[in-house]
Parts: structure tokens; C-alpha cells; sequence
């Protein structure tokens, strides 16, 4: 039986104008997890990634922690949500820099009832695919390893809303549990499915094996 490792990006500038972009920590974190597989002598059957600039990154890093050179299968299914278009969507007026604790949580408050309804199909936000067109997307990268690879080892680089997609798949959670499991999700954070053509499952959600000494605790982060 093979295993999906699952790593959502290293920490992205979240806050920045441009947040799809590694940050030098998120590099940091993502060259570490290489490095900690490389030295655990793990080798990968097939890679695949989402399209977005920190899925590139963030597996740029790991594969210069390993020292190996992947090709890659991407897939724009493992795309993030636009989470600035569902918070617009039921909250025209800007928010503001999330520049303080108050603010950094109601941002996370207003992004987590949009997902709810969108996920509802309460609203449709501007220039997003519903929610079922999103996690078939998602369904549809997971039938692929299933089919394809089983028995193998896979890695799969995306963001928090995918994976966390990916495991309400996989254990039918409730909307409100699969919002609840993507805020969880940290940066670089690694989760496991067991491969068999019939189907996945979970072993592991959101570890963080490569940061696990103390000179790295401060390496663990979560936007």
C-alpha cells in the first residue's frame, strides 16, 4: 500500500499585496522538509502540484532539501480559494490591514461564515467556481493518485482549502468540520493518506515532523 503526503505551502505574505509568494521563513520551512525526508531516505513515485506561485516555491524548496529534481504534475484543481472574494462577497466595505490580534481574528471570523455559505451555495463570489465545481477539482486529483498509483509513494503540494477539502472527502466530515480542519492546517504541514485502488485513507493531519526540535519552534506558523 502506497502513501499521499499531502504538504500545504510554506508560509506565504499574508497581508502583503501580493500574498502568493513565499515569505523567507515559508522557504525556510519548505527546504527543511526536504531535508528531513532526505535524511530518512524517502523517495517519491510521482509528484503533483497545484499551479499557484507558493505551490512552485514551496516544492522548489523541498526538492533542494532532497537534492532531487521531480517532475512535476500540475493540477488547477489543487488551487486555493480566493478568500478575498468570499469575504467581499458578504462584506463589501475593506476590512483593513489585519495588523492587530483583534483584527487578524475577525478576519478569519468573516472568511469562515463566507465559506460557509458558500460552501451552501448561498452566495457566488466574484470570478470563484461554486463549491462543488472546487471540490470536484479537488475529488478529481485524489481519484487520479488513487487509479494511478497505488502502491507508490506521492507527494502533493497545495494550500489549506484543498487539503483540508481532501480529508472531508475522504472521511465525509460536515461542512462546519471541513472549515474548521482548513483554519488547522500550518504552514509546511504534512498529511498522510494510505493508497488503494478502492481508496484513501487518513493516517495522519497537519504534523509538522521537520520542526519537531527546538531550535525550529519558531519556524511553525500558521497564515
Amino acid at each position: 500500500m502506497g502513501t499521499l503526503y499531502l504538504v500545504r505551502h510554506g508560509q506565504a505574505s499574508f497581508g502583503a499585496e501580493d500574498y502568493d509568494q513565499l515569505s523567507a521563513r515559508g522557504r525556510e520551512q519548505a527546504v527543511r522538509l526536504g531535508e528531513h525526508w532526505r535524511a530518512r531516505g524517502m523517495q517519491f513515485d510521482a509528484v503533483i502540484a497545484g499551479t499557484l506561485r507558493r505551490h512552485t516555491q514551496t516544492l522548489a524548496g523541498i526538492a533542494e532539501g532532497l537534492q532531487i529534481t521531480p517532475g512535476v504534475l500540475q493540477m488547477p484543481g489543487l488551487n486555493e480559494y480566493d478568500s478575498h472574494a468570499l469575504i467581499s462577497a458578504i462584506h463589501p466595505q475593506p476590512l483593513g490591514p489585519a495588523d492587530t490580534p483583534e483584527r487578524y481574528r475577525a478576519h478569519f471570523r468573516i472568511l469562515c461564515d463566507a465559506l460557509a455559505q458558500w460552501m451552501a451555495g448561498v452566495i457566488s463570489p466574484q470570478g470563484m467556481p461554486t463549491w462543488n465545481e472546487f471540490s470536484g477539482g479537488v475529488r478529481a486529483a485524489l481519484d487520479h493518485v488513487r487509479h494511478h498509483h497505488a502502491g507508490q509513494n506521492v507527494l502533493l503540494v497545495s494550500s489549506g482549502g484543498p487539503i483540508s477539502t481532501a480529508v472531508g472527502e475522504v472521511l465525509g466530515t460536515a461542512p462546519e468540520v471541513t472549515i474548521a480542519l482548513n483554519m488547522r492546517i500550518r504552514n509546511s504541514a504534512v498529511t498522510e493518506f494510505s493508497i488503494s485502488p478502492k481508496r484513501l485513507m487518513l493516517q495522519t493531519f497537519n504534523t509538522l515532523p521537520h520542526l519537531n526540535e527546538l531550535e525550529h519552534v519558531e519556524w511553525v506558523t500558521h497564515a
